[in-house]
């Protein structure tokens, strides 16, 4: 989410030269809230159980039994 997060902000904020500190600043204050206020969320379109079959060495089954 947050690589997601980051070029969303790259391209809203970077997209033109930036002046200094304090513009960039206020770049990413005013895109923050436009988000925020558009509650903008990120739709997932598989599972975990699907990320676990196609990518099982970056998720494996964990075994939680603590007997």
């Amino acid at each position: 989410m947050a690589e997601i997060e980051i070029s969303i902000f790259a391209r809203g904020c970077l997209s033109r030269r930036v002046k200094g500190m304090q513009d960039l600043r206020q770049r990413i204050a005013t895109l923050e809230a436009e988000r925020n206020a558009q509650r903008c969320t990120i739709s997932w379109r598989f599972t975990s159980n699907d990320a676990r079959d196609k990518l099982h060495d970056l998720y494996p089954i964990v075994n939680n039994n603590l007997d």
